[in-house]
């Protein structure tokens, strides 16, 4: 499986929704995750690759410390008994969180990643949708009650989270504990303690976490990489992104701020993301306004956002996010010898096209969709199998949720927001314990 690409440095239920396009319906459901194919991966993958693996961007190292994810304290004995036989081939998951992302993404993504995953499992809060979609996969019907149980399933060695926001953190706890690898979409979390809580318990307990982003896993993101890679825009100086939609249903739970409902939670965080990765550092400053109509939504959070971020050595990202716009997810680079735009940059198992302006010359690419969500099983299931971090991190989902939260903070105080370097997530000694010793029968880092 090839691995994700990097930037790093070179000498080292679903809501009503009013669309305009086919892809932007698949847009808006690949999104509604809070309520509640691909083809052949390796090919896909390794279309816009050298040998599975992207080139490094001549761009700053991100000012990142890594935790030691692979190699955590322990904190009692029931550690021991984890440190067992490697996990078999195949790594077995329970999804819990059945709304629109489940049904129509990450279920049938099983069906193309065999040799690497299977499905074991699906947790819902309704018995019937349990019921119902677990006979439609073949899988084990559970529900929210009866999470300790599955997790003690001797076929269940992950936790795949589609959850609302606001659920992440303690599902992902509880995993953890149970000894249960973590898979969770984004946002991580809704604070960034929440964050950091996730990290340090999957450590303690010796269990891989990761965001299950898909920018690096998409084949127009990899191509715009790759472009970039080759020098195409120069230096890349500002990434200006429009994530929107329109929410037609005032009681959707995007709008809700207690399961972590807003904008930039549930859009922004994608292209919050794509901005680090696309100009290779971390974020210093954010300076941000949200917007709210009130003609039409009865939620308690915003339904638009406009975000500017100043990065190191003065690059900018400018940020947009609506509920209540017409639908687009596209996003522009800016470099000093060029310019290149995706469409369609945030939307599951569409087409999307690469418009690239190099010194007045005009290139348009067209991409055809890849199999993303098979492609994050299956990358997630080898880092279980064979003890390897997988990327993106913990440590991703917890910038990107830092982010989150300094934008909403300098919107609420009128006032731009710096952003303290990131310091290394230690696992104190005790932290997070073991429920219950998972046995034998499971392998957990």
């Amino acid at each position: 499986m090839p691995e994700t690409s990097r930037l790093v440095r070179p000498e080292d239920s679903a809501p009503t929704i009013s669309v305009i396009s086919p892809p932007m319906i698949m847009l808006i459901a690949y999104h509604v995750l809070s309520i509640s194919q691909d083809r052949d991966v390796v090919v896909t993958m390794s279309k816009c690759t050298t040998s599975g693996v992207l080139k490094t961007l001549p761009l700053p190292a991100r000012h990142v410390t890594w935790p030691r994810a692979c190699t955590p304290r322990e904190s009692h004995a029931a550690s021991s008994a984890r440190r067992k036989a490697p996990m078999a081939k195949q790594i077995g998951y329970a999804v819990v969180g059945l709304g629109a992302l489940a049904r129509q993404f990450v279920l049938p993504a099983f069906a193309r990643t065999t040799e690497h995953s299977r499905l074991a499992a699906v947790i819902s809060g309704d018995r019937a949708k349990a019921q119902a979609v677990a006979q439609q996969f073949r899988a084990a019907p559970y529900h929210y009650d009866e999470l300790r149980q599955c997790l003690q399933r001797e076929d269940v060695n992950a936790l795949y989270i589609t959850l609302p926001n606001s659920l992440h953190c303690d599902y992902a706890v509880e995993a953890a504990r149970a000894g249960v690898h973590v898979l969770c979409e984004p946002p991580m979390a809704v604070t960034a303690d929440e964050c950091r809580r996730m990290i340090r318990t999957c450590q303690t307990n010796r269990v891989k976490l990761m965001i299950a982003y898909r920018l690096q896993f998409r084949p127009a993101m990899q191509k715009a990489i790759e472009l970039v890679n080759g020098g195409n825009v120069g230096m890349p100086k500002t990434f200006s992104s429009d994530f929107t939609c329109r929410l037609e249903d005032p009681d959707s739970t995007w709008l809700q701020r207690r399961l972590g409902g807003g904008t930039v939670y549930h859009l922004g965080v994608h292209a919050i993301n794509a901005a680090r990765t696309f100009l290779g550092a971390e974020p210093a400053q954010v300076m941000a306004m949200t917007a709210r109509t009130g003609r039409r939504y009865g939620g308690d959070v915003d339904e638009g956002a406009v975000g500017l971020i100043r990065f190191p050595d003065e690059r900018l990202a400018h940020l947009h996010t609506s509920f209540g716009e017409e639908a687009a997810a596209h996003f522009t680079l800016y470099g000093e010898d060029g310019w290149l735009a995706v469409s369609d940059a945030y939307t599951p198992d569409a087409p999307a096209r690469i418009v690239l302006v190099r010194r007045g010359a005009r290139e348009v690419i067209d991409v055809a969709p890849g199999a993303e969500f098979a492609a994050v099983l299956a990358h997630f299931s080898a880092a279980g199998r064979d003890d390897r971090q997988p990327e993106p991190s913990g440590v991703e989902g917890l910038q990107d949720t830092r982010l989150v939260e300094a934008i909403y903070r300098s919107a609420r105080d009128g006032r731009p927001v710096t952003l303290p370097r990131l310091a290394r997530v230690e696992t104190p000694s005790g932290a997070e314990p073991d429920r219950r010793a998972a046995g034998d029968r499971r392998q957990a880092g």
